[in-house]
C-alpha cells in the first residue's frame, strides 16, 4: 500500500490546481421529480405515461415497470419485443433484491467454428445471425406473474393501443430511416418499417401514425391464451405464464421460427421451448454504509461493484470532484475492472465458473490499486488474479501470459471517436474543440456507435416500498423481423467471443448466455431503499453509473443533478458490440471522452499524464434514476437531459 498513500500524497498536493468545481453540475436543465405515491421513468414519455396509467389503475412498481417496458418495446426506443430483459426488484415485505434473468441464449448451430467458417473473428453485429434466443416475453410475464397484481391484458393494453397506432417520434421515424439500406435486406422489416417505399423518405414521418397489424396479432395472442386459462380455472399466475408458453411453445413459436430460418437464422423450436427466465441472487458489495447490488457475471454489473472496492482506498472528495487526479483515479479504477470483465465474466451456468468472490474482495481491490501509477496511464493494464483470494490456484496463467503477447491493447493515438447514438455534439462543440487544438470530433463515429449501442431503461417505485430497474435491451434499428409476428430479433450474440484468448469465460456454445453490457442497478441505506439507477449506452454503462452514484454519494448532488453532470468514458477496453473483426473491438489505451466544459487546466495536465484528449456535449447515456427520501418519506426522480427518457411521478 506505499505506493497507494504516495499516490494520495501526489493527488492532494496538485487538487487545488487542477479542480473542477461542481458548481457546474448544479443548474439542472430539466427540473427533479417529486412523488409521494410513486414514480415512473423509461426512455420515451408515451411509455411514461403507460406507467403511470398503471399506477392510476392500483397497480404496483412491478405492473408499471411491466407496462413500461411493453410500451418501448412497442415503440422500438433501441429495442424491441425480441430482446432480452435485465432486472432487479425490491420485494418490500422480505427485504430482499430479487434478480431477473430474462437474457436469451445462443441457438442450435451457433458454434465457433460455424462463424469463424464464414470469416468472422466474433458473431456478426446484424441480421438473423446475430440472435439469440428472445427473452424480453418470457421476462415481463415472469415478473409480472410473479410480483405484479395485474392481468396481462391490463398491463399490456398501451402496447396494444400503440401496436394499432401510434403517432411516431421524431427519433425512431429518423433511425427507421437512416437505417433503411439494410433494413430493404430484409422482407418482413421492410413490410413494416418503410411505409413509403419508394419515395424519397421511405420511413415514417414525425408525427405519422405507425401501425404494426403482426404486433399487434402476436400480443392479442398472448393476452388471448391468459383470458383462455382462466376460462379453464387457472389462476393469475398461470394464467400469465400460459401466454408465456404460447409465445415460446406455440403459434407464435412457430412462425417466429419459420420466419428467423426463411431469412438464415439459426434458432429452433427446440431452442424456444427449452428457454426459461432465471431468478436469481444479484451479487452486492458496501460502500461507505450502502450495499450496491448488480446482477451477477453474465453482465457487466460487477465491474462497477470491483471499481467502488478499490475507489474505498482514496480519498475522492480530497481530490476534488472532476480534477485532473479524480479524472486519473477513475480511469485507472474503471481499467482494471474492466480487464476483468473482459477475461472473466460470462454465463455463470455454464463451465468454467468465474471466480466471482476473489474478484470482488476487498483485499484483491487493494492489491489492484498499487498498479496505479500517480502520474501516468497504465496502458498495459492486464486482467488480474484473483484466485487466490479465494483460495485457489489461477487455471489460466498461462493463456493470461499468451493473451497479454497476442492482444497487447492498441498504441494508435490518432482515432478519434464521438458519440453517435442519435445525438450529435453542436457545430459549436466542434468548432471549441478544433480551437483547442484537440483532435476533431467527427470521425470514427462507427466505433463510438459500438460503444454506446442499443438499451433503454425503466425504472418504478411505489409507497409500499416495490422498486424496480430494469435495463432492457436487443432487437434495436434496424431490426430483422422474424416472419409474421412483428418482432424484431436480438443481436445480442456479438457479444460472445470466439476465441479463448479474450475470455475463456464467454466462448460462444449453443444454450449459453452472452456475457452483456446490460446493468440495472439498486442501492439500500440502513437495510432501506436508498437508489434505483440504471443507463443505456453499451460499454460506458458501469462507467457512468459508477460516476453518478459517486455524484450523489461524495458529492451531496440530487439525482436531476448527478443524471446531467459531466462523464468521464474510458475507451481501454475491450468493446461487446460492433464489428466482427478485432481489430473493431480492441482496446485503446488512453483514449478519454471529456465534457467540453472540462477546463483547460485539467485537459493540460491529463495529457501530459499520457491520456488522448476528446471533448462532446454528451458525456453519458441518458440516466434514470429513483432517489428514496429516506428523512422526508418521499421520492426523488431523475432522467437525463440528453436523450427522449422521462418520468412521472405522484
Amino acid at each position: 500500500m506505499k505506493r497507494s498513500r504516495l499516490y494520495i500524497a501526489f493527488v492532494l498536493a496538485i487538487t487545488s490546481i487542477f479542480s473542477y468545481s461542481p458548481s457546474m453540475a448544479q443548474r439542472t436543465e430539466k427540473p427533479p421529480l417529486h412523488g409521494k405515491h410513486w414514480m415512473a421513468i423509461t426512455g420515451k414519455p408515451l411509455a411514461a405515461t403507460a406507467g403511470a396509467n398503471l399506477f392510476q389503475q392500483g397497480g404496483n412498481a412491478v405492473d408499471a415497470a411491466c407496462a413500461m417496458l411493453a410500451a418501448t418495446c412497442t415503440m422500438w426506443d433501441v429495442l424491441s419485443w425480441g430482446g432480452e430483459t435485465q432486472a432487479l426488484i425490491y420485494h418490500p415485505k422480505h427485504k430482499k433484491v430479487i434478480a431477473i434473468n430474462a437474457l436469451g441464449v445462443a441457438p442450435t448451430g451457433a458454434t465457433v467454428d460455424f462463424f469463424k467458417s464464414k470469416g468472422y473473428e466474433f458473431p456478426p453485429e446484424y441480421g438473423p445471425l446475430a440472435a439469440v434466443t428472445p427473452g424480453t416475453p418470457g421476462g415481463l410475464c415472469y415478473m409480472l406473474a410473479q410480483y405484479g397484481t395485474k392481468s396481462l391484458a391490463e398491463v399490456l393494453a398501451p402496447a396494444l393501443e400503440m401496436a394499432a397506432g401510434y403517432p411516431i417520434d421524431a427519433q425512431t421515424a429518423n433511425s427507421i430511416e437512416r437505417g433503411k439500406n439494410r433494413i430493404k435486406e430484409w422482407p418482413y422489416s421492410k413490410r413494416v418499417f418503410l411505409v413509403h417505399e419508394g419515395e424519397e423518405r421511405e420511413a415514417p414521418e414525425a408525427g405519422e401514425i405507425f401501425v404494426q397489424e403482426d404486433l399487434l396479432q402476436t400480443l392479442s395472442k398472448m393476452v388471448q391464451a391468459e383470458k383462455q386459462a382462466l376460462v379453464e380455472g387457472k389462476d393469475r399466475k398461470a394464467a400469465i405464464m400460459a401466454a408465456s408458453d404460447r409465445f415460446y411453445r406455440g403459434d407464435i413459436a412457430d412462425e417466429f421460427v419459420r420466419g428467423s430460418r426463411e431469412q438464415g437464422g439459426l434458432i429452433t423450436k427446440e431452442d424456444l421451448a427449452n428457454w426459461h427466465p432465471i431468478e436469481e441472487e444479484p451479487l452486492h458489495i458496501n460502500y461507505k454504509g450502502i450495499d450496491v447490488y448488480k446482477l451477477q457475471e453474465w453482465t457487466q454489473g460487477p465491474a462497477l461493484l470491483q471499481s467502488l472496492q478499490m475507489l474505498k482506498n482514496f480519498d475522492l472528495q480530497a481530490m476534488g470532484y472532476n480534477s485532473a487526479p479524480y479524472i486519473h483515479t477513475l480511469y485507472q479504477v474503471m481499467n482494471l475492472a474492466f480487464a476483468d470483465r473482459d477475461f472473466y465474466y460470462g454465463d455463470p451456468y455454464f463451465q468454467p465458473k468465474a471466480p466471482m468472490k476473489g474478484l470482488l474482495s476487498e483485499v484483491y481491490a487493494k492489491t489492484r490499486v498499487q498498479e496505479i501509477d500517480a502520474q501516468r496511464n497504465n496502458r498495459q493494464v492486464a486482467p488480474g488474479n484473483p484466485y487466490p483470494f479465494e483460495g485457489k490456484t489461477n487455471p489460466y496463467e498461462a493463456l493470461l501470459q499468451q493473451r497479454k503477447a497476442q492482444y497487447a491493447p492498441s498504441t494508435e493515438m490518432e482515432k478519434n471517436f464521438v458519440p453517435t447514438h442519435d445525438a450529435m455534439p453542436s457545430t459549436a462543440a466542434l468548432h471549441e474543440a478544433s480551437a483547442q487544438h484537440l483532435t476533431s470530433l467527427a470521425t470514427d463515429s462507427a466505433y463510438m456507435d459500438r460503444l454506446w449501442r442499443g438499451t433503454t431503461t425503466v425504472e418504478a417505485a411505489d409507497a409500499e416500498g416495490w422498486i424496480v430497474s430494469i435495463t432492457p435491451s436487443g432487437g434495436w434499428l434496424p431490426a430483422c423481423i422474424a416472419g409474421n409476428t412483428g418482432i424484431g430479433m436480438s443481436q445480442r450474440l456479438q457479444s460472445f467471443v470466439l476465441d479463448s484468448l479474450i475470455n475463456p469465460f464467454n466462448v460462444v456454445a449453443p444454450g449459453k448466455r452472452p456475457r452483456v453490457t446490460l446493468t440495472p442497478s439498486l442501492a439500500l441505506k440502513n437495510g432501506e431503499p436508498y437508489l434505483s439507477f440504471a443507463v443505456q449506452g453499451g460499454d460506458t454503462q458501469d462507467q457512468n453509473l459508477l460516476q453518478f452514484f459517486l455524484n450523489m454519494v461524495e458529492f451531496g448532488m440530487t439525482p436531476q443533478q448527478a443524471s446531467e453532470a459531466p462523464n468521464v468514458n474510458s475507451n481501454q477496453l475491450w468493446l461487446s458490440l460492433g464489428g466482427t473483426q478485432i481489430d473493431d473491438r480492441r482496446p485503446r489505451a488512453g483514449s478519454m471522452l471529456l465534457d467540453k466544459r472540462t477546463s483547460q487546466e485539467v485537459i493540460k495536465r491529463l495529457k501530459t499524464m499520457g491520456y488522448n484528449i476528446q471533448l462532446a456535449e454528451r458525456t453519458s447515456g441518458p440516466i434514470n434514476a429513483i432517489y428514496f427520501d429516506q428523512k422526508h418519506g418521499t421520492l426523488w426522480g431523475g432522467s437525463s437531459n440528453n436523450g427522449e427518457d422521462y418520468g412521472i411521478g405522484w
